[in-house]
């Protein structure tokens, strides 16, 4: 691809809290561009983009989708636009964090009422992680309570944006019918009778020019601000509009302001004004710096016009007709069907058989792909989402993508214990899809544990699994792996095991210590015998007699951890001693010993990371005060937001991510690893347990 067809693609993101009308701008912009002609609503299940059964049904996103359209632009141009629409829940963040990674530019989609909510802040910070070029719709402008202004203002305190408005809402009669540009200073009105194909410019009525002149104003002084050049032209009154745009877009490429317009999709108002400002001021592939790793480790600059492919995965899709589906960006070079392409990590190669244009769940085949364009790959074995692709002969690495750690676990039960296997591996094709999914076998409790992002998120995987592959299964809330240990040495403990049945009978007698280890330090066990009152070949029995009888405590048969155990004496005879006298005789001694070295209950503390705003940090320590757990430190984050590193008990945890998402508004997110194991306090044993 030329350089002159790769300045006019954009890639594009949607992104925004849940309900603030991602999809239903994508279905507006689709229809628009005369990709569709006809509407699909959110609310009727009918979106285009919001292609799944449950999509459908709940009437949210859960997958980000890709669809490409191309507009003719008010300067002359065709301009073609990739578009990711990803999910505004909270619980499906993973699809907007691999989206950030390959898009250029992002649009913001804020309600007039709701304002900036909790997954706003998420998905912003997420897009300054990716230094992501962004502009701002005020969507839902028709709705009682509206307040264009107040966003605004919301925007620049809650998330330390610089939004520049280039279009505002014009009311008649408290009705919203139209927008003023700011540039052009001029009112734009849509036919409602048209569906809103159909617009006419005016001139701005004289009720309204004072308002819209304070804001060109202001739109005027971001435009030349640090610009000498445009500063002298604009006081010699010989500055143009197309100069105004193209500093606006300079700025906005550096991430210094975002552009701000305005509408009502589900109206049919302002989406072409907001493909204006997509193909105005957002970046193209030639505008970003895109940095890859050689051989030799050394950074280099990616640059589109290079001859040779280099591409990342984002996305691993198990498509039920073609099968594995892989979704790339395409950061220089060209792909064509039948190419070899190589995985840089794995050194693994493979040949191209199918390049797919993805319309949702829609899919063309095209015969190749070239730099800054966004496709799809059929069959590939060797490639997972955040792998490079790139020549055989171009060994590049790309920078991955950072996936989130789950934050919630449930139990998977399976009706059918025959279906064991079939589920396992739905499970793993899922975690291939969805890297912020995982699952594992407990090693204690035998429990398919899998983790998430949320309830929701775990929900709608599980709907997954019962539906795509037919299987009879539920979850529930996980077993807590508790653990017993002891709180004293006892020593000269005695086991012996004697049985006569008429011909040879059964001996084994051990004499062992039993002594408390450190926290952690799991069974140990030590052979101090020297008189050779036991055979050396019995050692090893009994030691795996130990480690059996540990499996199950004394108390409430949790394992037994953290305990050292001596072999100090014992006996034998000749004729009658066996692996198996021996075995059960250190079994005995075991839960003798057990039973006077004062055994005690242990439950797992997770290391916990709480990250929220300021005004709530009193709220989420009272919490955790109340769960048991303790403050260790707390420090600053992004934008007036606190980090807390607390110690809190396993057992309390279980719906914390829905409970903290109450106490802060949404705001607060969480992480917890596994830290050690504590004993119980003796007055709550009886709730936990």
């Amino acid at each position: 691809m030329d350089n002159s067809l790769i300045s006019n693609l954009r890639n594009i993101g949607i992104s925004a809290h849940i309900d603030a009308g991602k999809t239903t701008t994508t279905e507006r912009i689709l229809f628009f561009s005369g990709v569709n002609h006809k509407i699909g609503e959110v609310h009727k299940g009918e979106a285009t983009m919001d292609w799944m059964d449950q999509e459908q049904e709940r009437g949210i996103t859960i997958n980000s989708a890709a669809t490409t359209i191309f507009w003719n632009s008010d300067d002359g141009l065709k301009y073609q636009v990739n578009i990711i629409d990803t999910p505004g829940h909270v619980d499906f963040t993973i699809e907007v964090e691999r989206s950030m990674r390959i898009i250029d530019g992002a649009c913001m989609i804020y309600c007039s009422v709701a304002g900036v909510q909790s997954q706003s802040e998420s998905v912003w910070r997420q897009s300054i992680k990716y230094n992501i070029s962004k502009l701002i719709f005020i969507n839902k402008m028709d709705r009682e309570g509206s307040d264009y202004y107040k966003i605004y203002n919301d925007l620049k305190i809650k998330l330390g944006a610089n939004p520049v408005p280039i279009f505002i809402p014009y009311f008649l009669n408290d009705n919203f019918i139209g927008v003023i540009d700011l540039i052009n200073f001029k009112l734009i009105l849509w036919d409602d009778y048209k569906k809103g194909f159909e617009y006419i410019y005016k001139d701005i009525p004289k009720n309204y020019l004072t308002l819209s002149s304070f804001w060109r104003d202001k739109l005027i002084e971001s435009s030349i601000e640090n610009d000498d050049f445009l500063i002298n032209k604009f006081f010699n009154d010989e500055l143009f509009n197309f100069e105004i745009y193209l500093s606006l877009r300079s700025k906005t490429i550096r991430c210094e302001i975002q552009p701000m317009t305005c509408g009502s999709s589900f109206k049919n108002k302002g989406i072409q004004c907001l493909l204006e400002c997509v193909t105005r001021f957002l970046p193209s592939p030639l505008d970003i710096k895109i940095l890859g790793f050689n051989y030799n480790d050394e950074k280099i600059l990616i640059k589109p016009q290079d001859s040779k492919f280099l591409a990342l995965a984002f996305k691993f899709v198990n498509d039920i007709f073609i099968g594995n589906l892989i979704f790339f960006r395409v950061y220089s070079g060209t792909l064509n069907s039948g190419d070899l392409i190589l995985n840089p990590i794995s050194k693994k190669k493979e040949k191209i058989s199918r390049i797919l244009r993805i319309h949702a769940n829609q899919k063309e085949d095209i015969n190749f792909i070239s730099a800054g364009d966004i496709a799809a790959a059929a069959g590939l074995k060797n490639f997972r989402t955040g792998d490079t692709m790139c020549s055989p002969d171009n060994l590049i690495t790309l920078d991955s993508i950072t996936f989130p750690e789950p934050v919630i676990s449930q139990c998977l039960v399976i009706k059918n214990k025959l279906e064991e296997d079939k589920v396992l591996i739905a499970l793993n094709k899922l975690s291939f899809e969805d890297p912020s999914f995982r699952f594992c076998v407990d090693n204690n409790t035998k429990q398919i544990i899998i983790k998430g992002m949320g309830e929701l998120h775990l929900e709608v995987t599980v709907e997954k699994i019962k539906r795509e592959y037919n299987l009879n299964i539920y979850s529930e809330k996980p077993r807590v792996s508790y653990k017993e240990t002891i709180k004293k040495s006892s020593h000269h403990i005695e086991g012996k095991y004697i049985r006569q049945s008429g011909g040879r009978g059964q001996y084994g007698h051990v004499i062992i210590d039993v002594i408390p280890g450190e926290r952690g330090s799991g069974f140990k066990f030590f052979n101090k015998i020297k008189s050779g009152s036991i055979p050396k070949e019995y050692i090893s029995c009994i030691e795996k007699s130990f480690e059996e009888s540990l499996n199950a405590g004394i108390l409430k048969g949790f394992p037994v951890t953290d305990i050292n155990i001596l072999l100090i004496d014992g006996s034998y005879h000749d004729v009658d001693s066996s692996e198996n006298a021996f075995k059960i005789a250190a079994n005995i001694a075991l839960k003798e010993g057990l039973k006077v070295s004062n055994s005690i209950i242990l439950e797992p503390i997770m290391e916990l990371y709480v990250e929220t705003p300021e005004e709530y940090v009193g709220n989420v320590l009272s919490d955790i005060s109340v769960k048991r757990g303790n403050l260790l430190s707390m420090h600053d984050s992004f934008n007036n937001y606190k980090i807390l590193k607390c110690n809190v008990p396993l057992s309390e945890m279980f719906n914390y991510s829905t409970n903290l998402r109450s106490m802060t508004k949404g705001r607060g997110t969480y992480n917890m690893v596994f830290s050690f194991y504590c004993e119980i306090p003796a007055g709550i044993i009886k709730n936990i347990i």
